[in-house]
């Protein structure tokens, strides 16, 4: 059961990505917006409009079941982000007791931009190998749910009954 929600998530997390790239191929780079993958679908937050996102997804969709897999990692994913702050953290926190007293800040400062600099391709390997699963075969888009005044939609998915 956990490894079938894991995958789901996973599934849905590559659609996402592939409708905010797209998204923001069609709308330009400056829009704002902010997605998250679920179970059963993934929510888009920002002003988007409803028939743009829908073609966007079921782009995505398309792209991503003709075997274009690198729409499931982007640089712009939180997995990203929270590598940096995991790598910069840790390497900066391994010099921070050595070396004297007066160079200890610099020699911190330095480590963390190394582990930033470092956690740039370990993010994307982790997005391609563990938070994404551009295996979307046997999923479909079953419903878009405009929420907020259109300030959030949610893009509901399923696995067809064959893979279930």
């Amino acid at each position: 059961m956990l490894a079938s929600f894991l995958g789901n998530v996973r599934r849905n997390h590559a659609l996402e990505h592939a409708t905010v790239s797209l998204l923001i191929s069609k709308l330009g780079p400056d829009i704002r917006l902010v997605g998250r993958a679920v179970n059963d679908g993934f929510y888009i937050y920002g002003d988007i409009p409803t028939e743009v996102l829908r073609q966007c997804a079921a782009e995505g969709l398309s792209r991503l079941k003709q075997g274009e897999s690198f729409w499931a990692v982007t640089p712009l994913c939180g997995t990203n982000i929270a590598t940096a702050g995991i790598i910069a953290s840790m390497a900066s926190m391994a010099v921070s007791g050595s070396g004297k007293r007066g160079d200890r800040v610099p020699t911190a400062m330095i480590a963390g931009i190394v582990g930033v600099l470092l956690a740039q391709p370990l993010g994307r390997l982790l997005q391609k190998h563990v938070t994404t699963s551009p295996d979307l075969a046997d999923t479909e888009i079953v419903g878009i749910e405009r929420r907020n005044n259109g300030g959030t939609h949610k893009i509901v998915t399923a696995r067809s009954a064959a893979a279930a």
